[in-house]
């Protein structure tokens, strides 16, 4: 499926420990969502092989909003789109939106902060040259 201003997406289906009474996802899970579909947009990217150093790189989070507009139930398949939004000094904006893969309906858009974090000082530091030449070069949508 595409989607206007994403070029990437990943798909996760809702399994039974997902789920709360109501029968549809718990609130939660969502923020999961996001983490999976995150770290297959880095693989998509191939900034491991391109950027040396990146293994050790760390972000943290710093911020996160979650529009909740209608949930998924149990066997729903969720498309996630992911994109860069922003680039800070020691920042990325990231956006989901997290669609129904059968019917493209979308049930939730997640903007999340996260700060390049030095690992041994544990402070937020700019993100490395290679890494921004790396996402400057990465195809938008048209």
């Amino acid at each position: 499926m595409t989607r206007p201003g994403f070029v990437f997406s990943t798909r996760l289906r809702v399994r039974y420990a997902e789920i709360d009474g109501q029968r549809i996802v718990f609130n939660s899970r969502y923020l999961e969502y996001a983490d999976v579909a995150v770290t297959d947009f880095w693989d998509w990217t191939g900034i491991a092989a391109a950027v040396p150093g990146w293994a050790d790189t760390e972000f943290n989070v710093r911020r996160t909003e979650i529009d909740y507009l209608r949930p998924f139930r149990l066997g729903d398949t969720i498309e996630a789109f992911v994109r860069i939004d922003r680039v800070g000094t020691s920042s990325l904006t990231k956006r989901f939106e997290l669609v129904d893969a059968d019917t493209g309906a979308l049930h939730t858009v997640i903007t999340m902060v996260s700060v390049h974090v030095d690992l041994a000082s544990g402070r937020p530091a700019p993100l490395p040259d290679a890494i921004r030449a790396h996402i400057a070069g990465l195809p938008t949508a048209a």
